[in-house]
């Protein structure tokens, strides 16, 4: 039995569709059931990273876990999986910690539940990945109002992933021996600008799209409405300070699954429904 938790999120949701469709026991977390759609061949339990004591019942059996990182009890967490007897944990992290100031929130959160992974005592898995495809999501209030869409760091190249991959990736090294004590850094297939993402979304869609790139202070200010400033500091301090270089092209989705990593234009029709 595998658990995922954040089940009901873009990469644990995908996470339990590839489980399940590859007929291996999966049980999903999440808080909320009304959130989840309930899918064959799915265990869902309801939990709360932030409080370790609901974990208790979700992991009764559990072999392998696939972690999210950044709530407020890591090591109660890690804990309570040791005590159940669980084998491996895969923690999905960011590729800004390597090398990356833990000054940064952002890198100082993912930097410590690394560190509560790695002295669990459970075997572990840790990918760094590159930001989401899924990311794009936040344009879907723009687009219902209109076929301009403003976003900030412009010039700034990432090498965005499909969390579909992430979920392959994680699925093909959880439970596998091989992968025990190893940090895989995983990325998308190509550098992308917002203004690229949206031209292909634009094709995608059949829709005149224009892109606006947003003054620093405007971004700032917009983000902050939603965003604690400690973390929307550590986005400027990587994408208009330059701390944190997200651009590589990493050939790891190709070598753990054994295909190609998906393209943003395969994730764009995938999830064209979303944007109409």
């Amino acid at each position: 039995m595998i658990l995922v938790t954040g089940a009901s999120g873009n990469v644990g949701g995908e996470l339990v569709g590839v489980l399940a469709a590859a007929g291996r026991p999966v049980r999903a977390l999440i808080r909320d059931t009304e959130r989840f759609e309930a899918r064959p061949g799915v265990e869902v339990v309801t939990g709360d990273l932030n409080r370790a004591e609901t974990l208790t019942g979700a992991l009764d059996g559990v072999e392998g876990v696939f972690l999210l990182g950044g709530f407020a009890d890591m090591l109660g967490v890690l804990d309570r999986i040791r005590s159940a007897g669980a084998g491996h944990v895969v923690l999905l992290s960011s590729r800004s910690v390597a090398g990356g100031d833990p000054a940064n929130a952002i890198v100082a959160m993912h930097q410590d539940s690394e560190a509560a992974v790695r002295g669990s005592g459970v075997g572990w898995t840790i990918l760094r990945s590159s930001g989401f495809m899924s990311n794009t999501f936040e344009w879907v209030p723009q687009l219902r109002d209109g076929d301009e869409v403003h976003a900030p760091f412009a010039e700034v190249g990432i090498a965005v992933i499909d969390p579909y991959d992430i979920a392959s990736v994680a699925a093909a090294v959880l439970n596998d021996p091989d992968y025990h004590g190893r940090h895989l850094h995983i990325s998308g297939p190509e550098a992308l600008r917002p203004a690229d993402r949206l031209a292909t979304l634009a094709r995608v869609l059949g829709r005149p799209l224009t892109f606006r790139a947003q003054p620093d202070a405007e971004a700032r200010a917009e983000m902050s409405r939603t965003v604690p400033e400690r973390y929307v500091d550590a986005f400027f301090r990587f994408f208009s300070d330059g701390d944190f270089d997200d651009a590589p092209v990493l050939p790891t989705v190709e070598v753990v699954t054994g295909r190609p990593a998906r393209t943003f234009e395969d994730w764009a029709t995938a999830h064209a429904g979303a944007f109409s």
